[in-house]
């Protein structure tokens, strides 16, 4: 679509531009000064609520007691005596588990219960609470429930916090009766350390009576054995020295008896080889016998001699020429016979001893043989009989060693189960508390002071994000892509003049005329809304400052918004700056400018349409100089028709060419459509947006229908605007704000 002439570039409907850390800041500011209301009113209501809900909270009180829970507790029988049950622990990770289970134990249901039974909570109505009628009537079968009921509660108002790098633990019991509740918190823990060494004890005793029994059966199990081990060894001829010494003495008797037998089977060896030396010597060997094993005979030597001399003795006399038949040959012949003779006899004796010898010497060795043949086989005997014996013996002993156990550890168990040892401890015991732990009044306050602050910067936020309604100057230019022509601030029936100290200062309070608003830029030419139509007149010129706009239609997206009383400032504005204006009211279905300058409304633009000649009867100048007044005039049947016929052109042109300027007011765009058709007819149109009420939604809709049918828009006004909001700070910042709300159409 062609642009006319100072019309604003379209911007992107409803794009909203990007805002950095210092705008969202400010933005920030600018809502919390805008709904301070709503923190305020959050916070004051969340306080109040906290503060009734403080007061109607019933009173709860705290008893707590410190216990001192050892898991390494002193052994005073010693470190060599086991507990049958050890109430301690050893490792770190094995403490703590140790820690997490006695902390279950103390809040577990069957100490709640017990404790429940020795105060009789479960007969206590106060404590229980009240009961309906149908409980009421089974009072026996309810009284297992009742025991439950209460150990519940008991477990519910049980806190246990241990104490960091102690061995010390905290338990508080909170109730609405301070009595009963360090009555039963002493309770509790009285039940706690009771039961805690009545299970070691009740463990000690039944493992007491045990080992007692088992020492009886081992005793006699021992006792039987020892019996069979005997009548094994007897029965068997095992000496009463230990089975292994005894194998050593065999062993030792057969290492024995082998060197004998090996020291006789070397004899042997040597007396037959000495036998069959002396079996190989010939009887008659007489001087020749050269045997060392009889040379070493000292008769043979002497026999041998003897024999020697003679033969000598007899070869000496043969020798010397003497015959056989001499007498000393013969008596040397008979003395070498004679020798010869002893030493064959001699030889004789000396083989029959040698086989003596051999015979001998092989019965030692048959003997010696049989000997280390009893031997063996009494250690292979003895080997077999190791066996049952080691298995008699081992069972003996296992026995014995298991007897000495149990009968030392049924003595300890009975020096355990005399001492009555606990390692927990009761440091502090619980008292009676003088004031309530609940409700925590300042806490409380505080969570409901931050509540209603939380609350309230939310609702004022989320109030603040759902406001699709225009609220700054910045709205119409950046988010809505309009020109902004000025903003008109708030008006009522009092104003304030002029810029500066002294405009300030001075207050004029004019008669009360709800349909004179319109005319305060003619009544109080010195005014806030005064300074601002002027100021929305010199911007609507700078628009076109060539050729000046003759006909300006001033509308709104919805009713109600102010754009009547903007006409008639603008109109009263050029009016003032020495240009006859003429201001129209094109609004046929709900006119109003007759009311406002106190004119019947027989005659106007529907009368002109009609009858062209009583156009001049129809303007009516009004007390404003140079301002002129053409009203709707009656009403007729179809207001769009006749905007859009040709002959509302040719009367716009008329009114054009008399007068310099001719303001328009007209219906709102949004319900009907006859601001549309007479924004294609006027040389410019302007829209006029009441501030905190119109809708970007309402004003993109507005915008849109305008350039569809290439209406030249050139810009915005921003009507009943407070010039004390945040959202204009450069805005009549000299001026005193007006009282009241701005006019409606």
């Amino acid at each position: 679509m062609l642009e006319k002439p100072g019309q604003n570039p379209r911007a992107p409907l409803g794009r909203e531009t990007k805002k950095d850390a210092s705008t969202a800041v400010l933005d920030a500011y600018k809502t919390l000064r805008k709904r301070w209301l709503w923190v305020v009113g959050f916070t004051v209501v969340a306080v109040v609520v906290a503060a009734f809900y403080t007061a109607g909270q019933q009173r709860i009180y705290s008893a707590s007691c410190t216990l001192q829970i050892d898991p390494t507790p002193p052994k005073p029988l010693g470190s060599d005596v086991q507990a049958i049950v050890d109430v301690g622990t050893g490792s770190f990770w094995a403490t703590t588990n140790y820690y997490n289970t006695q902390f279950k134990i103390i809040r577990s249901r069957a100490v709640a219960e017990e404790t429940v039974r020795r105060l009789g909570l479960h007969q206590d109505q106060t404590f229980l609470g009240p009961r309906d009628k149908s409980s009421a009537s089974q009072p026996a079968a309810d009284a297992r429930t009742n025991i439950e009921q209460a150990a519940a509660l008991v477990r519910a108002r049980l806190v246990v916090a241990p104490i960091r790098e102690s061995r010390l633990v905290e338990v508080s019991y909170q109730d609405p009766n301070p009595e009963r509740a360090r009555q039963i918190l002493s309770t509790l823990v009285t039940v706690y350390t009771d039961r805690n060494i009545d299970v070691a004890l009740e463990s000690t005793n039944t493992a007491a009576e045990w080992l007692e029994g088992q020492v009886q059966k081992l005793k006699t199990e021992l006792e039987g054995s020892e019996a069979n081990l005997h009548e094994y060894k007897k029965g068997n001829r095992i000496l009463s020295i230990s089975l292994d010494e005894q194998s050593n003495m065999i062993r030792q008797e057969m290492q024995q008896l082998s060197a004998a037998l090996t020291a006789v089977r070397v004899r042997r060896a040597e007396v037959a080889a000495t036998a069959a030396e002396l079996s190989a010597v010939q009887p008659d060997a007489g001087v020749d016998l050269a045997s060392s094993e009889l040379l070493r005979d000292e008769v043979l030597r002497q026999l041998r001699d003897s024999l020697n001399d003679a033969v000598g003795e007899h070869q000496a006399l043969i020798g010397a020429g003497k015959g056989e038949q001499h007498p000393l040959v013969a008596s040397a012949a008979a003395r070498i016979a004679s020798a010869r003779a002893a030493l064959h006899d001699e030889v004789e004796n000396v083989r029959r001893a040698a086989q003596r010898d051999l015979a001998v010497v092989e019965r030692e060795v048959a003997d010696l043989t049989a000997l280390f043949e009893q031997a063996q086989q009494r250690a292979l005997e003895l080997g077999g009989l190791e066996l049952d014996y080691r298995r008699l013996e081992r069972s003996k002993t296992n026995t014995e060693k298991l007897y000495s156990l149990v009968i030392e550890r049924s003595k300890e168990s009975n020096l355990t189960r005399m001492m009555r040892f606990n390692n927990i401890q009761v440091i502090d015991p619980p008292l009676v508390s003088r004031a309530p732990v609940s409700p925590r009044v300042p806490q409380n306050m505080t969570l409901g002071l931050i509540g209603g602050l939380a609350l309230g910067l939310f609702g004022a936020f989320a109030r603040e994000m759902m406001d699709r309604s225009v609220k700054s100057p910045n709205d119409i230019e950046q988010e809505l892509g309009l020109t902004f022509l000025g903003m008109l601030p708030r008006v009522g029936r009092a104003s304030s003049g002029g810029y500066g100290r002294r405009g300030r200062n001075r207050r004029r309070t004019r008669p009360g005329d709800p349909q004179r608003i319109e005319l305060i830029v003619h009544e109080d030419p010195q005014s806030a809304i005064s300074e601002a139509s002027r100021g929305l007149r010199t911007n609507i010129s700078f628009m076109s400052p060539d050729k000046p706009y003759k006909s300006l239609l001033v509308t709104s997206p919805s009713p109600s918004e102010g754009k009547t009383t903007v006409a008639c400032c603008l109109a009263v504005a050029m009016a003032q700056a020495g240009h006859k204006v003429l201001l129209v009211d094109c609004d046929l279905r709900r006119p109003r400018l007759h009311r406002v300058f106190h004119r019947k409304n027989e005659r106007g633009v529907t009368s002109s349409l009609i009858d062209r000649a009583g156009l001049p009867s129809a303007l009516v100048e009004t007390e404003v100089s140079g301002l002129w007044l053409l009203s709707s005039g009656p009403s007729c049947p179809n207001p769009a028709e006749s905007l859009q016929s040709n002959a509302f052109g040719s009367l716009l042109e008329q009114l054009e060419r008399e007068f310099d300027r001719v303001v328009i007011d007209s219906p709102p765009i949004g319900p009907v459509t006859d601001a549309v058709i007479l924004s294609t007819r006027v040389d410019a149109s302007v829209m006029v947006i009441r501030a905190l009420s119109t809708t970007k939604d309402t004003v993109l809709h507005a915008r849109r229908a305008l350039e569809d049918v290439r209406a030249n828009l050139v810009g915005a006004v921003l009507n009943a605007a407070d010039p004390g909001r945040a959202d204009y700070p450069y805005y009549y910042r000299y001026g005193a704000p007006e009282a009241g709300d701005a006019a409606k159409d």
